[in-house]
């Protein structure tokens, strides 16, 4: 597809997504809890729809040539019809001609209209449910779609029909083949309403495009295959989707936890959009810290690629308890950190993500996890304790300081730091806090890379190039020497420039510096006349 055609489709796309909005709105969702869910699964009801018509004209190609489509398919013998579920793509949701938009759309006019199309939805659901169904820690499934309708109280066959209607306008089926650009922008433009980076418990921080392209094209700078790749706080996915992009959708199996139910219905709405659906068995709704679910042999599974961008700071104090029993020992092997008797919102949960990105990395394996730049310098504690191990084992690749405001709305600044269980030589730091260009972001400031200043760091990091002021090689025991300290600036050279001066005019500064000398001497005998003279007038009554 031409770059004027996938713009157009873009924004067509965005336009579809804002009718969804515009219509939620007025039926008195706008900015509801629930309008989300509407949005996220009424759209992936579309894409799920014409991919399926994408992939049945393929199959048969005289059903692009029909007037109607639909209404000729679903004139095939109930054989030939099972026929072509075992010839489509394994990830592509099977759907029943009366499960089709069009079938629907021919319905709308019906009573209980609502219930109908809420009846579709979970029929579609049920019947997909082994590749589409998110999972819960225990063992429980997340259907892929919920009873949209009912979030509405009045009006609700009125609310079904104008969702409906919006989604009979555009197309999905010429743009099934676009790859992971346009959709990552898609997926974006979806969710920017409903992704926050602004803390609070359990929130859904969505990670900024520079720092997941970063992290990706570092941790995969050549072709791999056949790999595995996790996030244990893994959001709606855009460190995990960005790095399966390096890597290749068919080349890497995606493993994922948060304890989000909101992110992860997201983050399978992104896994669907990007040839990934074979993946979504592996995304768990649940707690990774107390109930780290994905395992293999009696522990937790041992992963090639982990990429985090955890929470920073928030209250886990009730589960204190649960990651300090023995079982937990190993893997939190710098420890749990202690509840503050005020402020337990402050508790560095980070801490916590990055031993356990640690304890499952397997011998060969890379990471990338994002954490507070005061990590890399602590003087004690459990981030003292966690960087030793990382330097004393040999499995750091480097650190990456990024400029301040990159997450915008956050006046934390942070740094990527790069894991490789296999490197036992080099190690990159970057102080990249100086590059970026500050904007409006709302309220708030937010700095941006330019894409040659994105793979100025990526080239830096990937060739371990020394650069001024910008990036250091260092050996880890060089590290050591520096007590652990993982920033850039503290192994920076410090240059003293020299100015070549000839003999005359070493000889004038010197003579000007005796000058100045004299008369600072000679004002300094004046001041100290005056003050013994001063002390010799004093007497017991002047005081």
């Amino acid at each position: 597809m031409t770059t004027n055609n996938t713009l157009t489709f873009t924004t067509k796309t965005k336009e579809l997504i804002d009718e969804l909005k515009s219509v939620c709105a007025s039926y008195g969702l706008g900015n509801d809890g629930n309008e989300f869910k509407i949005i996220s699964q009424i759209f992936l009801y579309k894409f799920l729809n014409d991919r399926f018509a994408y992939e049945i004209k393929e199959l048969k190609p005289e059903l692009a040539e029909a007037e109607d489509w639909a209404e000729q398919l679903a004139q095939l013998p109930e054989e030939e019809y099972e026929v072509l579920r075992f010839q489509m793509k394994a990830s592509t949701a099977f759907l029943k001609p009366h499960q089709l938009i069009g079938y629907l759309f021919q319905r709308q006019n019906e009573p209980d209209f609502a219930k109908l199309l809420d009846d579709t939805l979970m029929d579609i659901a049920v019947s997909n449910n082994e590749l589409f169904a998110v999972k819960t820690e225990d063992g429980q499934k997340v259907p892929l779609f919920d009873r949209i309708t009912e979030f509405v109280r009045s009006k609700r066959d009125g609310f079904a029909k104008a969702l409906l209607n919006k989604l009979v306008i555009f197309n999905f089926e010429n743009i099934m083949e676009e790859g992971f650009d346009f959709f990552s922008t898609i997926f974006e433009y979806l969710i920017k309403d409903y992704n926050s980076d602004s803390g609070g418990k359990y929130a859904e921080y969505y990670t900024p495009h520079a720092v997941s392209k970063i992290i990706a094209n570092i941790l995969v700078p050549e072709p791999v295959s056949n790999v595995t790749i996790y996030d244990p706080s893994a959001g709606s996915g855009t460190l995990l989707m960005n790095l399966a992009h390096a890597i290749g959708p068919d080349k890497c199996t995606v493993y994922s936890q948060d304890i989000s139910q909101k992110s992860s219905n997201l983050l399978r709405l992104n896994l669907v959009l990007n040839q990934l659906v074979h993946s979504i068995e592996n995304v768990i709704q649940g707690n990774t810290m107390t109930d780290p679910y994905h395992k293999k042999d009696g522990d937790l599974r041992k992963f090639d690629y982990i990429v985090s961008n955890p929470p920073f700071k928030l209250d886990f104090s009730d589960d204190v308890d649960t990651l300090n029993k023995k079982e937990n020992k190993d893997r939190f092997f710098a420890g749990v950190p202690n509840v503050p008797k005020k402020k337990k919102e402050s508790m560095a949960i980070y801490t916590l993500f990055l031993q356990h990105i640690m304890y499952s990395l397997n011998a060969t394996g890379k990471a990338a996890c994002v954490v507070p730049t005061g990590f890399i310098t602590a003087q004690s504690g459990i981030e003292k304790k966690i960087r030793q191990k990382l330097v004393d084992h040999k499995m750091l690749a480097g650190v990456v300081s990024m400029p301040s405001n990159i997450f915008a709305t956050t006046g934390t600044n942070v740094s990527i730091v790069f894991l490789d269980a296999a490197n036992k030589e080099d190690v990159v730091l970057i102080d990249a806090s100086n590059l970026g260009t500050t904007v409006k972001d709302g309220k708030n400031q937010k700095t941006l890379l330019s894409e040659s200043e994105e793979d100025r760091i990526i080239e830096t990091f990937t060739h371990k190039t020394e650069v001024e002021d910008f990036s250091v090689v260092v050996k880890y025991d060089d590290i050591k020497a520096k007590n652990y300290s993982f920033s850039a600036g503290q192994y920076f050279e410090i240059k003293i420039e020299y100015v070549d001066i000839t003999v005359e005019e070493f000889d004038n500064k010197i003579q000007d510096f005796e000058k100045n000398l004299r008369t600072l001497f000679d004002e300094g005998k004046t001041l100290e006349n005056e003050i013994n003279e001063n002390l010799k007038n004093l007497n017991f009554q002047n005081v």
